[in-house]
């Protein structure tokens, strides 16, 4: 089993989609950078976005903790921060397991 899996470029969303629907490729491109593009915003403005059938992406506040720098050894403080977290559907969960 071949663990590196290739990624999903926006190029390639761009072209599947115009593959399925016989749209221009230009097009299916403005169509991918549109929908990224509300995403983004939605979670800038601190909001979650919930795709039916595919999953959640949110908000995490994360704490400072205590960390180690792993070339050094030296301890290090982690600020505090936000991070994008994605929680998969149960319906996506089911397909990836099956």
């Amino acid at each position: 089993m071949n663990t590196e899996l290739p990624n999903l470029t926006r190029k390639e969303l761009a072209q599947a989609i115009a593959d399925r629907l016989g749209y221009p490729l230009s097009g299916c491109a403005d169509i991918v950078d549109s929908a990224l593009a509300a995403i983004k915003e939605t979670l800038l403005a601190g909001e979650n976005v919930k795709l039916v059938h595919f999953g959640t992406f949110s908000l995490r506040d994360k704490r400072p903790r205590q960390g180690r720098n792993p070339r050094t050894g030296e301890s290090i403080t982690i600020v505090e921060r936000r991070t994008v977290s994605f929680r998969a559907s149960r319906k996506l969960r089911d397909r990836v397991n099956v």
